[in-house]
């Protein structure tokens, strides 16, 4: 029921302590204003990594060689291993009809291409044809690596985003036919592409693994071998039989390269279905992250107001013992301390969590990076929020008014 007197009491004792009940309201305000921008970006996270996991290939799976982490059959662990030709060419002639598109894929980093007065560092990809859709290259000029490039050994290239801007400026149409030098050997430029995957991508050349081969002597290492499996009926069957091919591949290769069973370092496999479940475990608990740090920092503001409150008593110990005396029953006294603790609480709450949308709202759609996008907080959080402001404010309040309904009349009325 409303009481316009009560308010009047909550009203004038906060008049009297404007400066306290400021610098209070002001950490419950921080705390909520951090605790809803760390949840913003923990949604921004999760959307930007959606985005990059959507524009991978589902069907994608990769096969990695590592080193051993066990010894097996007299081997000592820590071998590495490096697929061969002849695992490449079993796995393809035994899932044939399994398979829609195969690559091996060697890479080289920090690969120093020139062409003219311009250079830059950029990342190789020796690959085969396929490899335009394994990895959603789409072309915007020429074209991809064909097989007649791949069996002729072509010192061809394909290059991404980053290298025509830095050494053509931009122009992509221009570079197509032209010569640059990569690691001081020349390829023609036969394609230019683009890829949604991030900035990362934009950095990749493509050239044939044949060629790649050939120039850094490397017959027996094919590096990792990546394929997709032809489309299924239903998504969740065509991750189950992409899992399914993962565990058949890789026990192949454990017999072929005598890797223990049970090693899970010598050879490893990354699917979107692997990827997606890792993906949504980096997720969660960075969202639980933020949450403790939100949290933690909300508390310190609890305490605050807590603290206030407990002082606010100990000044108002004689009023309290008049009203007791004159028939104030402890539940009111309870009342009228919680009601204060939670309104400045719930007050300097609000006033933090619209500051935090606001700001989400409006620099939000121009954080669009690969990282991180469009930073927002849902609707039901912003309510979950709200509840856990009216929950603080009472928490803050219960001790003091506890304290309050605890004084004896007889002792307060000889409070000085």
């Amino acid at each position: 029921m409303f009481n316009i007197e009560r308010w009047q009491e909550i009203f004038e004792a906060i008049s009297k302590n404007k400066l306290r009940t400021f610098l209070t309201g002001l950490s419950v305000s921080s705390g909520i204003f951090i605790l809803i921008i760390l949840l913003g970006i923990a949604e921004g996270l999760r959307k930007g990594t959606k985005k990059q996991f959507e524009n991978d290939i589902p069907t994608k799976i990769q096969f990695f060689a590592g080193r051993t982490g066990k010894s097996y059959k007299g081997l000592n662990p820590n071998r590495k291993i490096d697929f061969s030709p002849k695992d490449y060419a079993a796995i393809t002639n035994k899932y044939k009809d399994e398979i829609q598109f195969e690559s091996p894929v060697l890479v080289r980093y920090g690969a120093i291409t020139n062409y003219k007065e311009n250079n830059g560092s950029y990342i190789i990809f020796a690959v085969k044809p396929d490899s335009q859709f394994l990895n959603n290259a789409y072309l915007i000029s020429g074209r991809f690596i064909n097989q007649r490039d791949y069996d002729n050994k072509a010192k061809v290239v394909v290059l991404g985003q980053r290298p025509i801007k830095d050494l053509f400026g931009g122009n992509y149409k221009e570079a197509v036919g032209k010569i640059v030098v990569i690691n001081n050997t020349n390829y023609k430029v036969i394609g230019v592409f683009e890829d949604e995957g991030g900035e990362r991508q934009d950095t990749y050349m493509y050239i044939p693994h044949s060629t790649f081969s050939t120039l850094y002597n490397m017959p027996n290492n094919i590096g990792r071998m990546e394929f997709t499996l032809n489309p299924s009926d239903s998504y969740d069957e065509g991750l189950n039989r992409l899992e399914d091919f993962g565990w058949q591949v890789k026990n192949y290769l454990h017999k072929a390269h005598n890797v223990h069973p049970d090693d899970n370092k010598g050879i490893v496999f990354r699917n979107m279905y692997t990827q997606g479940k890792n993906i949504y475990m980096v997720n969660l608990g960075m969202k639980f992250f933020f949450w403790g740090i939100g949290i933690l920092t909300l508390l310190s503001g609890i305490v605050g107001v807590s603290n206030i409150m407990l002082i606010i008593v100990k000044e108002r110990t004689k009023e309290i013992g008049i009203r007791k005396a004159l028939g104030a029953q402890p539940k009111s006294i309870v009342g009228m301390i919680l009601q204060e603790a939670i309104f400045i609480t719930t007050i300097s709450g609000f006033l933090g969590l619209f500051f935090a949308l606001g700001l989400l709202e409006f620099a939000g759609p121009y954080i669009q990076t690969d990282v991180i996008l469009n930073p927002n907080v849902p609707f039901s959080v912003a309510v979950f929020t709200v509840i856990l402001l009216i929950i603080a404010g009472a928490i803050a309040g219960y001790i003091p008014a506890r304290h309050a309904a605890k004084i004896r009349p007889i002792v307060a009325l000889r409070d000085e």
